[in-house]
């Protein structure tokens, strides 16, 4: 699928907002990829389509959880969650999506998981750090993304445990094991 149409379905499907935010995200998996070696067609199509559940109806995207027998413990969590997986089931169903590395990026692309694939880190890193972005801890990541995914990845994750747990939030367990996987195979290379 060409850009032109993957941005005029997922256009229809996000606010104005979202959309500038995803041109952004676009941009920036794009820029990853060349760097570190990932197809970029396939970072450009997760990347269009990684937030297309994002404003679904929550009782729609419950259902789906439960239909498509997606880990249950996501609807104990906070439903900002929601939108990665079921948008992963809704890309390949509705828009015809059957690149599973595609939909493994943007399946994972809130929590994380463990073993994620270069192109899995291209994503999340990119949401994190695309340009529209501006909170305490993106600065870093954006310096770090430019020598290391890695690093990036770890410090991206590291910075939402901490948001969460300062204010008290569940962290979904996803998330703590990707940080922990992706800790332990780069030790001995410097985190900050």
């Amino acid at each position: 699928m060409n850009r032109e149409k993957a941005l005029r379905i997922v256009r229809e499907k996000l606010t104005e907002r979202r959309y500038i935010h995803t041109i952004g995200v676009m941009e920036t998996s794009i820029l990853l990829a060349k760097k570190y070696g990932v197809d970029e067609n396939k970072a450009e199509l997760a990347a269009i389509f990684h937030d297309y559940a994002k404003f679904r109806d929550k009782e729609e995207m419950r259902n789906i959880i439960l239909e498509q027998n997606m880990p249950q413990d996501l609807l104990t969590h906070h439903d900002e969650l929601w939108h990665a997986p079921v948008g992963a089931y809704l890309v390949e169903k509705e828009v015809g999506i059957t690149d599973k590395e595609v939909l493994e990026a943007i399946k994972c692309h809130t929590a994380g998981k463990i073993n994620m694939t270069t192109l899995d880190k291209v994503l999340y890193v990119a949401d994190y750090i695309e340009p529209g972005r501006d909170f305490p801890g993106v600065e870093e990541v954006r310096e770090s993304a430019e020598s290391s995914l890695d690093i990036a990845l770890i410090q991206a994750m590291k910075n939402t445990i901490s948001y969460l747990l300062k204010r008290n939030q569940p962290v979904y367990p996803d998330t703590f094991h990707a940080y922990n996987d992706m800790t332990m195979k780069v030790k001995g290379r410097k985190l900050s």
